[in-house]
């Protein structure tokens, strides 16, 4: 009787449904960490069993997986790893894994460290850098060894509540990159008498109105998102070799903290270019950190001058002299651009991406051109890091785009896939012809502007 009601139970086991246990947001997250893949649940250990025989059986050869663990106290955690599990007892060398804990409602990643496995395979559950071992001795326990591989901080991955109440694993497959259309979703020109047209337009380029000499344009934007970039590499094009004039890097906060006008010669002995790039501090989700609201008002106004040092703590307070008169036209803003990386739109806190939406309402108000700069789109798109010219045809990126324009609130013509260089020593035309075409794109909204607020009088006749 006790073998049958046993049978029983196990058969019972065997057929419960299994659904994940992710929100349909969490998932969301935790693809955006991955590029263009597709989660399927291959392992739940509720239904399945904590045994590691269990986790084999539906885990092994699987390619790349993701292990989705939940404790007692309300934390969702775990790791990724690229290499199959084999069980083949060797030490796996991995740079593609991570470990991952939600903190609010971004996943934060923790990368395996230089010079370390990631982890070893065996006939056990699985663990990261024989450190953090999930479901050990076959129980719904999580287990730090404190090793070296990963630098985790229990207490804020998982609140060192060492209780699961379940793991999941699931395999992760990468989604073909190229639409099925087959054809471009933009139109784009990939030649050298393309970028050398669009050089052309640039240099000959004149304001709409005869006071304004060269358009002010200004760069808006998180944290390492690509602002002084841009500049570097708009400054590289019309010098002809890689530069770096302003400061660019992938710190936590910002590089930048003056207010930056950079104008930009045709050449080293050339004239400057009918147009100026203004960068500024960046965005920060923090109250009290990157750039300020009110420092943005003062800055589209014409009031801050170059090289100001921004105080996140107090905002810019200009001259009386200078603020009781509006300034003219040539020193204001003639164009704002947000500038956004594409690998990280879908973890766009709601604190920023309201502190976006708060500097939209401001430029609206001052019926200033908007264009968005999506940055990084071969880190964002296997298919267009190995070739740039398949940028119009991943219907990847042509989500990204669409989701900035949701997020943001600005049509889809308005947002402009590109890629700075970052770690490139030469040159190359498909970056080039891709930089220009967004250049042009706010030379001629900054024209837009320029015919909305002037009287006729003020254009050349």
């Amino acid at each position: 009787m006790q073998r049958k009601k046993m049978h029983q139970r196990l058969k019972n086991l065997s057929v419960a449904p299994q659904t994940s246990s992710i929100t349909e947001e969490q998932r969301k997250q935790l693809c955006a960490l991955l590029g263009d893949v597709e989660l399927s649940l291959l392992y739940k250990a509720s239904v399945h069993g904590y045994q590691d025989s269990a986790f084999h059986q539906r885990c092994d050869h699987q390619g790349p997986t993701l292990l989705v663990a939940y404790n007692h106290s309300g934390y969702i955690f775990g790791g990724y790893t690229s290499v199959d599990y084999t069980q083949s007892g060797q030490y796996i060398t991995d740079e593609s894994t991570f470990l991952f804990s939600f903190q609010g409602k971004i996943p934060v990643c923790i990368k395996v460290n230089s010079g370390h496995y990631a982890r070893v395979d065996d006939a056990g559950m699985p663990n990261f850098g024989q450190q953090l071992y999930f479901c050990y001795n076959n129980q719904p326990v999580v287990l730090n060894q404190r090793g070296n591989a990963f630098s985790v901080n229990t207490t804020t991955m998982y609140g060192n509540d060492s209780r699961l109440t379940e793991c999941e694993v699931y395999k992760v497959k990468q989604m073909p990159q190229i639409s099925a259309i087959h054809k471009q979703w933009r139109n784009v020109l990939w030649t050298a008498n393309r970028r050398a047209q669009l050089m052309g337009l640039i240099r000959n380029y004149k304001p709409l109105v005869t006071s304004v000499s060269r358009v002010r344009i200004l760069m808006i934007g998180p944290v390492g998102a690509g602002k002084s970039s841009f500049f570097n590499s708009i400054n590289s094009i019309f010098m002809g070799r890689i530069t770096s004039k302003a400061m660019s890097g992938s710190a936590g906060t910002s590089l930048t903290t003056q207010f930056r006008t950079y104008p930009v010669k045709d050449g080293r002995e050339g004239k400057p270019l009918p147009f100026v790039l203004c960068d500024t501090m960046g965005l920060e989700e923090q109250t009290g950190a990157g750039l300020d609201i009110e420092d943005i008002s003062s800055i589209l106004q014409g009031h801050v001058p170059d090289r100001y040092k921004f105080n996140p703590t107090s905002v810019f307070q200009p001259e009386e002299q200078k603020a009781s008169r509006p300034a003219s036209l040539k020193e204001k803003i003639h164009c704002v651009v947000y500038v956004i990386d594409a690998t990280k739109i879908s973890l766009m806190s709601d604190k920023l991406q309201e502190k976006i939406a708060s500097v939209r309402r401001k430029v609206n108000s001052l019926g200033i051109a908007q264009i968005v700069l999506m940055t990084k789109v071969d880190e964002a798109c296997p298919q267009v890091e190995e070739n740039l010219q398949s940028l119009y045809l991943s219907s990847y990126i042509k989500s990204k785009v669409q989701e900035v324009s949701s997020r943001l609130g600005v049509p889809v013509s308005c947002v402009l896939p590109v890629k700075n260089y970052s770690q490139e020593l030469e040159l190359e035309l498909n970056c080039d012809v891709l930089l220009l075409t967004a250049l042009q794109q706010m030379l001629n909204f900054a024209d837009d502007y320029l015919d909305d607020v002037c009287s006729m009088e003020d254009k050349p006749k």
